[in-house]
């Protein structure tokens, strides 16, 4: 047992974006505001996922915001709008562009940053939504890339997607961590080789049928209590 290497602190975090750094709950309001049920958000947020990863399943690729704009035409013609079908899909899609981070973001960043831990982004939608983000929570400056799968061709899970993460951190798989809420990102990045950190703010339990994580957190706070108490790399 001595023998056996000790977990330490990656050099790297890659953060997931949406839902895991964003609050996506005001999007329902803007279904409501054109005069679409509210509950559509969350199926539409849904679809769009399955829909950008069955393509990254075929080994193709697609823009999210191209994705979720053709599905919420589909979904919002037909009902009683306030306002035509096209008008909409625009105000809905808009409600990116005015997200905030989850309550925890903030202090959480900001501790794992004085760890010396080097913070990325790889965003399955496009790096500016991600980049306005961070600006309007005063983050930006903590964060040394803002990366998205639409530079590296192929969205997250496939393994390319973190491939071209840690190409362009200059980082090793196992020297890395991805941090994100949804399983199956954590399941892909492992698979990919590397460490993996799951922010459970729901308390639901993790899906038997994916890899598990290295580290479970109910907060971005606590994933750095947890962090901070490994070496770090350069102590090993």
């Amino acid at each position: 047992m001595d023998d056996m290497p000790k977990p330490s602190r990656p050099r790297v975090i890659v953060f997931d974006v949406n839902e895991t750094l964003s609050d996506m709950s005001p999007m329902a309001h803007r279904f409501a505001e054109v005069g679409a049920p509210a509950h559509l958000a969350a199926t539409w947020f849904a679809a769009l996922l399955r829909d950008g990863i069955a393509l990254a399943a075929a080994g193709a690729a697609a823009p999210m915001a191209e994705i979720g704009a053709t599905l919420l035409r589909t979904k919002l013609s037909g009902r009683p709008l306030d306002r035509d079908v096209d008008a909409a899909v625009e105000h809905v899609m808009s409600g990116f562009t005015g997200l905030a981070v989850h309550r925890d973001v903030v202090d959480g960043v900001g501790q794992l940053s004085e760890l010396g831990i080097r913070l990325v982004t790889l965003s399955n939608g496009s790096a500016d939504i991600a980049r306005g983000l961070l600006d309007r929570a005063g983050l930006a400056d903590r964060f040394e890339r803002l990366l998205s799968v639409e530079q590296a061709g192929i969205w997250k899970p496939a393994a390319r997607a973190y491939a071209y993460a840690l190409a362009e951190c200059g980082v090793a798989a196992p020297e890395a961590m991805l941090v994100a809420v949804h399983p199956w990102d954590v399941d892909g990045a492992a698979r990919a080789g590397l460490a993996t950190g799951w922010l459970n703010r729901s308390g639901e339990d993790y899906p038997d049928y994916f890899r598990r994580p290295d580290m479970v957190a109910a907060s971005l706070p606590e994933l750095a209590r947890d962090l901070g108490s490994l070496p770090a790399v350069t102590d090993r």
